[in-house]
């Protein structure tokens, strides 16, 4: 299965898949996401700016991440080792429910770096929801550290920022 970049004609699956795994989420007493984020204005921006990446198992979308140089600005405040570079950003990462637990989630992400690399990049960025320890050990198995964290509204808990530098890979 191979990740492509997604376009208008698969915003209403990527919906979808989000849904899904909010709905997943919250089943697990996870609150990261809801009914408001990521909706149909996040998920048409980034399928519009081309920002948004895919796997499709047949019509449905089964895994996505979106990959931009667009940041919080909470994240001005951190002391991020790569000041001077050029940091990507990975955004709303996520594997079907169904789907969880093969790899998909690793793949994206490697894909994520690749694609940051290949497009000037030299480090990558995320926040990762405190509330999802899932979520948070897969970051930190894959390199990345943290280097403090955020708050958002509407989030009972912080959001853990971590960064990867790309660097000579």
């Amino acid at each position: 299965m191979e990740i492509v970049r997604l376009t208008l004609r698969d915003s209403k699956r990527l919906a979808l898949l989000y849904r899904e795994v909010s709905a997943a989420l919250i089943r697990a007493g996870v609150k990261q996401w809801d009914r408001f984020y990521p909706n149909r204005f996040v998920i048409g921006g980034d399928v519009r700016r081309g920002t948004a990446f895919g796997i499709h198992d047949g019509s449905e979308i089964i895994g996505a991440v979106v990959v931009d140089r667009r940041q919080s600005g909470k994240y001005n405040a951190l002391p991020w080792l790569d000041m001077a570079g050029n940091p990507a950003c990975i955004h709303r990462l996520a594997v079907h429910p169904d789907r969880q637990g093969h790899g998909l989630g690793k793949r994206l992400l490697r894909f994520a770096e690749a694609h940051a690399m290949r497009s000037g990049g030299t480090s990558v960025r995320l926040d990762v929801y405190t509330g999802n320890p899932g979520a948070v050990a897969m970051y930190r198995r894959s390199g990345y550290s943290e280097v403090g964290a955020i708050r958002y509204p509407m989030r009972k808990l912080p959001y853990l920022c971590f960064e990867k530098l790309l660097l000579g890979e």
